[in-house]
Formats: structure tokens, sequence, C-alpha cells
């Protein structure tokens, strides 16, 4: 019988979990042993009771240790250090959000281990692989999440209110990015009454903005920035100074700004500069989504709030951790989706000819087998 492990998450502020008593009672069913850490989903409002009515196991203390040695299959948020690699047995699985662009020393170490890997950043975004997409699961949980914490921290109202004091304007909302999450919080600024403008480097979203209420920012007449699975482009400087041109105009009129530009593998793009940030109204809030990566403010700092100039800046690294009960859910449902995939009456098996499958896979066979994270491993090592 396949054994899998649900550990505990350790990475600071990670409150996800990569299973949940509902994603555990089907993975039961499919003939699957499961063993979930002692409190693995409690930051998460998932109960050990929960999951043993599921029909997993709980591991503690060195129980829990053993399991990462034992197990077949484990399943993560975020990746496991290099020395907690080297415990797990030779040809097992790892699936989780495996960051490999920063993670190196646990990629090299998953590769010395001959330990097998599918990272669910690299789920090829095909209609397919709709329900595995773990990327735009939390990145729309992230997108909503941006605009209720601008919202608690902008001192003004965001709808329009007539009052017997007089009239309230709505607030005035840029958004930069259109993707999953700036979509979501295009949706949630206007649902709490703002005034939206978006601004990407992707024409062809205009629609979808519109769709949803928003006002999209044209740009400078060049090439689309769409790339490979619907993710933006890296562009040139001519056209990112330009671009800084023309939204300045609009962000200094802005009472919230979101950035959410991200770009695979490269450091996020520089959108709003210091300059622009002085220009702002006193009270302006940003939120910058990609800190993470670099961010897209040039003052902006991970987990941490600035005020420049009258204008608060804030940088929070993981929002779909913010919400860990929705996450978790979503998150684990994306896990189960691909771990279907997988299943076959002799067991969890690979298949390298499926598209999803050699698309994710991160290591096989004691090497790495995504192409651009062996080339970053090679000029690191260079």
């Amino acid at each position: 019988m396949t054994a899998v492990f649900i550990p505990k998450e350790t990475h600071a502020g990670e409150t996800r979990v990569s299973a949940t008593p509902e994603t555990v009672q089907k993975m039961v069913k499919e003939g699957l042993e499961v063993t979930v850490e002692a409190n693995a989903g409690a930051t998460s409002w998932f109960t050990d009771q929960m999951y043993e009515k599921a029909g997993a196991k709980i591991a503690s203390g060195g129980d829990a240790d053993r399991a990462w040695g034992s197990a077949d299959l484990i399943t993560v948020v975020r990746a496991p250090s290099a020395e907690r690699v080297a415990s797990m047995k030779a040809d097992s699985l790892l699936i989780g959000l495996l960051a490999p662009y920063r993670n190196h020393d646990t990629v090299r170490a998953l590769a010395e281990k001959k330990v097998s890997s599918l990272a669910m950043e690299l789920v090829p975004r095909i209609s397919r692989a709709q329900s595995m997409d773990a990327l735009s699961s939390q990145a729309s949980i992230a997108g909503y999440k941006s605009v209720i914490v601008a919202a608690a921290e902008l001192g003004r109202y965001f709808p329009l209110l007539m009052t017997a004091a007089g009239t309230i304007p709505p607030a005035r909302v840029v958004i930069m990015g259109a993707g999953v999450a700036g979509l979501q919080a295009i949706a949630t600024a206007k649902r709490l009454g703002a005034t939206v403008e978006v601004s990407d480097i992707r024409p062809e979203v205009e629609e979808q903005v519109h769709s949803l209420g928003g006002k999209f920012i044209p740009l400078p007449e060049m090439e689309s920035g769409a790339g490979e699975g619907g993710y933006a482009k890296e562009m040139g400087e001519e056209f990112l100074r330009k671009q800084r041109e023309i939204v300045a105009q609009h962000v200094a009129h802005a009472n919230v700004v979101i950035t959410t530009a991200l770009i695979p593998g490269r450091p996020a793009p520089r959108l709003v500069t210091e300059e622009m940030v002085d220009g702002m109204r006193n009270g302006a809030v940003i939120v910058d989504m990609a800190v993470e990566q670099g961010g897209n403010c040039a003052l902006s700092k991970a987990d941490e709030t600035v005020v420049h100039g009258g204008v608060t800046i804030l940088g929070p690294s993981n929002l779909a951790a913010t919400m860990p009960e929705d996450a978790s859910t979503l998150y684990a449902r994306n896990i189960h989706a691909l771990l279907e995939l997988l299943e076959t009456e002799e067991g969890l098996k690979l298949d390298l000819e499926d598209e999803i499958i050699a698309g994710s896979l991160l290591t096989h066979g004691g090497e790495v087998v995504h192409e651009a994270t062996a080339k970053a491993l090679q000029e690191v090592s260079a």
C-alpha cells in the first residue's frame, strides 16, 4: 500500500496545510495509507481529530521523523529544507510549491537523493490542468485579501457615500497587473464601491478588465507583453519607461495602488519608482504583492510597513496564508487533482508522456529535469 505523509509546515508565517480532511478521506478511499503530522492543520482550523475521522494516522515526534524517511509520497505547501530532503527515501515522490528558482539547495538535495518531485508552480496552464492550478487558486485569494488589507489601512471610505453632512466620493484604486490576482483585486475593489483603473502590458486583457467594471489604462503602442501560460513577459526598458510615465499620472491621484506583476523565474518588474511615490497624495496606500520576488515598488520591504512622505507601503509576502482555511482547502484540492493522474492499480506511477506530469516534473532519476532550473543551477555553480 502506498504510504502518504502530510507534514506540518515549518516555514515562518506559513499557516496552510497540503491536505485537508476532505482530501485525506478521498485518498484513503483510493487505497492510500495516509499519515498526518500532529497539528499539521491546526493553523488552518483542521484538527487532528478531523483527520483521524477521515481515516488518517496521526504522527508526532520521532514517529513524524520516521514518516519522512518511509513515505512513498510527501505533499507540502512550501519546499522542505535540504537537510529534511536528505532524510527521504530514494525513489519517493514530493509534491508542493517548491519555488525551484529560489530553493537551489533543496533542488540539488532532491536530485542527489533520487527523489522525484512535482512542482505545483510548474503545472502547465492548459484547460485539462485547471483543477491542478495552485498558482491561480492561491493568487485569487491573495488578490482578494490585498484589497481588504488596503481598505483596512486606508483612512477613508471605499464607496461613494451621500450623507446629511455631504457627499464622500469613492476611493480611486489603481491595480497593476490583470492576471488572476489582479482580476480578483478588481472585482473586490468594485464590490467595495471604489473606482478602479488597471494597467497591464497585455492589451488582450482589456475586455476582462471592463467586464469586472474596471477602466483599462492605455499603454504605448508596442508589441503585446503576453508570455507563455498567461503570464506577462519581460519587456524592454524603453517600454517600461513609457509605461511608468503614463501610469504615474493615474498613480498620483490614487488612494490605493495594488501591484501584482510577476514574471516566472525573474525579478518582479519595477513599476512604481520612488519619484512616483513622491508624487502621490498623503494618506495613499500601496500594497506590493510582488515583494517576494523583489517587488514592483522601489520602496517596499517584505513583510514590513514603510511610510514614505505620507504614503503607506505594505509588502505582504504570503497573503494566501492570512486566509488559511480557504487557501488550504483549494490548495489541497489542487494537489489531489494532480495525484489522481498518478494513481494506478500498481500504485503511484509517473507517466512521463503526460504533458501535465512532464511539465511539472522538477527532479527525477537523480537529475534536475526541469530545463530552466537546471540552467539556473549551472549558472550559480559556474
